[in-house]
């Protein structure tokens, strides 16, 4: 059975080029040009991903997203010409898995995608894993090339979101209400510092951490 992807834009003509390359790459594609429409698409379809514009007419592509998160956890990779930051990570802390600003190419578009739909985390093991790192979530440890990683538990907790989100951006703030749920103070200081340490005990990679100016960290496997 093919994978199943919903557009949802208001222009017909990246609607056009979008439903050409994933048709190409095996999707079976419906399209949406509003955000109402949209929803119900993705309520009928059930698909594998959804390609949500930010500029929609009426129901904003935001407030689509919020609705959608209410009854779905269907990986949803946002297109939009805003490349504003404060735009990409309130996009991102409303349930968004990744951030294509348009014009893109093809082929960061379907990157992105494959890592989105990519799902690492095996519960009945309790095991999450990111190329050559794994953790054991029951036992609180982690390896890299099936070497022993040495980590504090915070830095445990830091790869444990990281990985969790492989190949996708994780605000700080995510991060941070993750790691240091009862944190009161500005723990951004204190993130900046483990990643570094994350970084240096990860070595040259992969998988990598990499900074997403303004937003937050994406731990990539490449």
């Amino acid at each position: 059975m093919n994978p199943k992807a919903v557009i949802i834009d208001d222009e017909a003509q990246m609607r056009r080029l979008l439903r050409m390359v994933l048709t190409a790459r095996g999707y079976d594609v419906s399209e949406a040009d509003s955000g109402e429409t949209g929803l119900h698409e993705v309520a009928l379809q059930r698909p594998d991903v959804v390609l949500l514009d930010l500029g929609l007419p009426g129901l904003s592509g935001l407030e689509v997203l919020r609705r959608l998160r209410e009854w779905s956890e269907v990986p949803v990779l946002i297109l939009s010409v805003r490349d504003q930051e404060n735009v990409k990570v309130e996009a991102l802390e409303a349930g968004a898995d990744d951030y294509v600003t348009k014009p893109f190419g093809t082929a960061e578009l379907l990157a992105r995608l494959t890592v989105i739909q990519r799902r690492r985390f095996t519960r009945q093991h309790a095991q999450i894993a990111a190329g050559p790192l794994a953790l054991d979530l029951l036992h609180h440890e982690a390896s890299l090339h099936d070497e022993a990683l040495k980590l504090t538990p915070t830095e445990f907790a830091l790869l444990k979101v990281l990985t969790e989100h492989a190949g996708r951006i994780v605000t700080q703030s995510q991060i941070i209400k993750a790691v240091w749920p009862a944190q009161s103070s500005d723990a951004s200081e204190g993130l900046r510092v483990h990643i570094s340490h994350l970084r240096r005990k990860l070595g040259d990679g992969p998988p990598r951490i990499i900074n997403e100016p303004g937003i937050g960290y994406r731990l990539v496997e490449e």
